[in-house]
């Protein structure tokens, strides 16, 4: 599996609180398991994003399929591939 990270905005009037928020979360997570990924973190930014979500997907498809996912909730999301520092060693040997 492959490592992800979407940065996201809230979009959508319906998720006014912290508890619509709540709720829209142990649903995304339930929706990233359907999809044979795994939710790993998520934290709450203060400045141009609104939150970090950090995600295993099966490859591009799947972080695609994650990202589209979070975005049926009012959420918008910019999402990466993300690798360990640890494994860019490892990429230069390759060269």
């Amino acid at each position: 599996m492959d490592t992800y990270m979407a940065l996201v905005d809230v979009t959508d009037e319906t998720v006014q609180n912290i508890q619509d928020l709540a709720t829209i979360w142990g649903d995304l997570t339930g929706d990233i398991e359907a999809l044979g990924g795994e939710l790993l973190d998520a934290y709450a930014i203060i400045g141009e994003h609104d939150y970090l979500i950090v995600f295993e997907a099966e490859g591009r498809d799947g972080a695609f399929k994650t990202s589209v996912s979070i975005e049926r909730y009012g959420l918008d999301t910019q999402t990466m591939e993300i690798i360990p520092v640890e494994e860019l060693g490892g990429l230069v040997d390759d060269i």
